[in-house]
C-alpha cells in the first residue's frame, strides 16, 4: 500500500508540474540558471530511455522550453541540439535494455504466458514496420517510452533502429521546441498557456486512444441476430 501511495503521489506531482509547467520551469531557470539545460536533458533522457518513467513530461516540456528560449532564457539552437542528443541516447539505452532483457525472458522455447514465437513475431514486425513505428511513436506519450524497449526485445537490427531513432528524435525535439519558440509568446497563447498545454497533451494521446478503440472493435465479435 505504501508503494501505491508513493506512486500516486508521484503522478500528482508530475501532473501539477505539467499543468503549471510555465511556472515551474521559470522557477527552475531562476534557481539553477545554465544547469537547467542539464535538468531538461535528464528529463528527456529518462522519459525516453527508462521504461519505468513514462509519466515524465515530454511534448509539453519541449513546447514550454521553446517558449522560454524565445524570451531569451535559452539559446534555442543549443536547446534543440542538446535535447535531440538526449532523445536519441534515451531510445538507444532503452533499446539495449530490451535487447538484454529479451533473451533472458524468452530463453526457453516455452515460458508461462509467453513463448519463443512471440519474440520471433516481434522481430519480424519490427524488421518490416519498425522504422515507421519508431518515428511515429516519438509523438505519442507512453508509447514512445516502450517502442524502443520492444524493438530491443524483438532484436530489431540496431543499424536500422539507430537511423530511425535519430530521424524520429530530431523531428520530435525540433517540432515541439521550435513550435514553442515561434508561437509560445503570441499574446493569446501566453494568456491561455495552461489550455494550450492541455491541447498538446490531448492531441498527443489521441492517436493511441484511436488505435486502442480500433483494436477493441476488431476483437469484438459480430453478433448476428436471427
Amino acid at each position: 500500500m505504501e508503494l501505491i501511495k508513493t506512486f500516486m503521489d508521484l503522478i500528482v506531482l508530475v501532473f501539477d508540474f505539467v499543468i503549471h509547467i510555465d511556472v515551474h520551469l521559470s522557477e527552475i531557470i531562476r534557481n539553477y540558471g545554465l544547469w537547467t539545460y542539464l535538468i531538461l536533458f535528464l528529463i528527456i533522457f529518462c522519459e525516453t530511455g527508462l521504461v519505468v518513467t513514462p509519466i515524465l513530461p515530454g511534448d509539453s516540456l519541449l513546447f514550454a522550453a521553446g517558449t522560454f528560449a524565445a524570451r531569451g532564457d535559452f539559446n534555442v539552437l543549443w536547446l534543440f541540439l542538446l535535447l535531440s542528443v538526449a532523445a536519441v541516447l534515451g531510445d538507444t539505452v532503452n533499446y539495449w535494455i530490451g535487447n538484454y532483457v529479451g533473451p533472458k525472458v524468452f530463453h526457453g522455447e516455452k515460458v508461462r504466458f509467453l513463448n519463443r514465437e512471440y519474440l520471433d513475431r516481434t522481430h519480424q514486425f519490427y524488421e518490416r514496420y519498425g522504422g515507421k513505428t519508431i518515428i511515429i511513436a516519438r509523438f505519442v506519450p507512453i508509447i514512445r517510452t516502450f517502442a524502443p524497449f520492444v524493438a530491443g526485445i524483438g532484436s530489431m537490427t540496431y543499424g536500422k533502429f539507430l537511423s530511425y531513432n535519430v530521424i524520429g528524435g530530431v523531428l520530435w525535439i525540433g517540432a515541439f521546441a521550435y513550435a514553442g519558440y515561434f508561437f509560445g509568446n503570441i499574446p493569446m497563447v501566453k494568456r491561455n498557456f495552461t489550455l494550450v498545454i492541455f491541447v498538446i497533451i490531448i492531441l498527443s494521446v489521441m492517436p493511441g486512444v484511436i488505435e486502442f478503440i480500433k483494436h477493441k472493435m476488431r476483437k469484438t465479435p459480430n453478433v448476428e441476430t436471427e
